[in-house]
């Protein structure tokens, strides 16, 4: 595996991390509400979620391959296709008006010690692996820049681990300043300033993949 690959890959990542998802919207319940404490809880469940994303795509996957190069090719355009649609979605979004996250940080904070850190581990393992949005991540990036008829497992799990670190380190942040109510997450300007640099993004990595051959053959 290049760094080239593991560069492309990590970028992909980042892009899919900062967008706004289920994750972003599970953290301005639990800061609030239950602390900090508990929202690493629910953290370190979606950190542990996503190596079985990775784990599961990646046995998947090479199955497809080994059947099917036609259906493979299938799989990757809709891979392609589907970063474009994270991409327009995010572009689409700069012309909504959208008050959901500035009203969960006005909110009076009520924190509630009733739950276990188990409950919120539950929670964001839960929250992850039913997200769609982590499946077609993997349907999208891996088949662009793995070749399964010779990938091995350090090569899966060092590309998984970016992504699983990349979560970590990022809603880490999240938290953090989450907990100070940092007014960096009610600028309008910084949330349509990352929505429209990662929908440009996006767009341009599903024009790149559409456009190069299959590092499969």
């Amino acid at each position: 595996m290049t760094m080239e690959t593991i560069i492309t890959f990590a970028s992909i990542s980042i892009l899919l991390v900062i967008s706004p998802g289920p994750n972003g919207v599970l953290f301005l319940k639990t800061v609030p509400l239950y602390g900090k404490k508990c929202a690493m809880s629910n953290l370190f469940g979606i950190f542990i979620a996503t190596y079985v994303h990775g784990a599961l795509s990646f046995f998947g996957l090479s199955a497809i391959v080994l059947s099917s190069s036609n259906l493979f090719m299938l799989v990757k355009v809709t891979g392609a296709l589907y970063l474009l649609y994270l991409g327009l979605k995010s572009l689409y979004s700069l012309f909504k008006k959208e008050n959901k996250l500035e009203n969960k940080l006005n909110k009076p904070i009520k924190k509630d010690k009733k739950k276990t850190y188990k409950i919120f581990f539950l929670e964001g393992f839960l929250t992850q692996i039913l997200n769609p949005k982590v499946s077609m991540f993997y349907l999208a990036a891996l088949p662009q820049l793995i070749n399964f008829k010779t990938a091995n497992t350090i090569d899966i799990f060092t590309l998984v681990s970016i992504h699983t670190f990349t979560i970590l380190i990022w809603f880490t942040a999240f938290i953090f300043l989450l907990g100070k109510g940092s007014k960096a997450f009610q600028s309008v300007f910084i949330k349509k300033s990352i929505q429209g640099l990662t929908g440009v993004a996006f767009v341009y990595l599903s024009y790149k993949i559409l456009s190069i051959e299959s590092s499969t053959k």
